[in-house]
């Protein structure tokens, strides 16, 4: 498997671990992780290098590319694309000036 399958199968494991949640726990996406068959043992590794606790979708790809980047791997592996943080938009009060 190319490293860049490997790192679409890693993408598709994070997509199923949090399955519309904001936040979920690192050893869900580890177990979701650890489903896909073809995710090498050691990319598995660098999951376990991240602290436990509840990462956001953004929180989790930016700490799986600091691993991967500690390890010197940015350049044979690649990165993970980092989702753009998703902001709610607020409403303006028609009843407010200038709006």
């Amino acid at each position: 498997m190319s490293d860049h399958a490997v790192l679409d199968e890693l993408r598709q494991a994070i997509d199923e671990a949090f399955g519309g949640q904001d936040r979920v726990a690192i050893r869900e996406v580890y177990a979701r992780a650890s489903a896909h068959v073809n995710l090498p043992a050691d990319l598995l590794a660098h999951l376990n290098e991240l602290p436990e606790g509840a990462y956001s979708r953004q929180e989790v790809t930016e700490a799986i590319n600091d691993v991967i980047r500690r390890r010197g791997e940015q350049d044979s592996l690649g990165l993970l694309d980092v989702p753009r943080q998703v902001r709610p938009v607020q409403e303006s009060d028609p009843r407010e000036p200038g709006a």
